[in-house]
């Protein structure tokens, strides 16, 4: 490349990466670099959340939006969902808390099993069409936002089931989980449910 397309080339990156600054503040009470920040804010979750799927854990990408995928598994993997949606959360040898290197329990993976007294925390891997525990992403949506699962009895409530918090997510956070969790393997319910 001679040193004349180098300069133009330079130029043209140069322009194309001061863009985002140069457009000066938009509309509402935020500006361009608020935008920019949390764009970049975004994509580094996506690259964080791809980067912490647990090993074992083989994801179905097929038909999925990946980068949707790639958040929800931020959320989920950095959120303590696993610690009641997977039991145990850990494999013989990887338990943190023991000092041990963490190794996430992909074989029940968001299989559920976590018991608090009487309840126990669902199964959150996708049925036989794909539905993570059964739901539509309406459903699940609505599920986290109320505290009632359509399949309980009407004016049943989830318990121990932080929804009142998860709830309280972005419209797009929680479809990134429910685009996570459609990613997952399927399995069946925890067959050694426990405390």
């Amino acid at each position: 490349m001679n040193a004349a397309r180098r300069t133009c080339l330079a130029f043209a990156l140069a322009a194309a990466s001061a863009a985002p600054y140069a457009a000066g503040p938009g509309p509402g009470p935020d500006n361009d670099m608020d935008a920019a920040t949390a764009l970049s804010d975004t994509n580094s979750r996506a690259m964080r959340g791809r980067e912490i799927v647990p090993p074992g854990v083989i994801l179905n990408l097929k038909g999925k939006q990946r980068n949707l995928v790639w958040q929800g598994s931020y959320i989920v993997n950095t959120s303590g969902c696993i610690d009641c949606h997977t039991h145990p959360t850990y494999s013989p040898g990887g338990d943190p808390f023991q000092g041990q290197p963490e190794r996430v329990n992909a074989e029940q993976y968001m299989s559920g099993g976590r018991q608090f007294g009487p309840f126990t925390a669902p199964n959150l891997t996708p049925d036989n069409a794909g539905r993570p525990a059964g739901l539509t992403r309406e459903e699940f949506v609505r599920t986290l936002r109320t505290g009632h699962n359509p399949h309980d009895p009407a004016g049943e409530i989830l318990q121990v089931m932080p929804w009142p918090a998860v709830g309280k997510m972005t419209t797009r956070d929680l479809y990134a989980i429910y685009e996570y969790l459609r990613a997952i393997p399927s399995l069946p319910d925890n067959p050694n449910p426990g405390p």
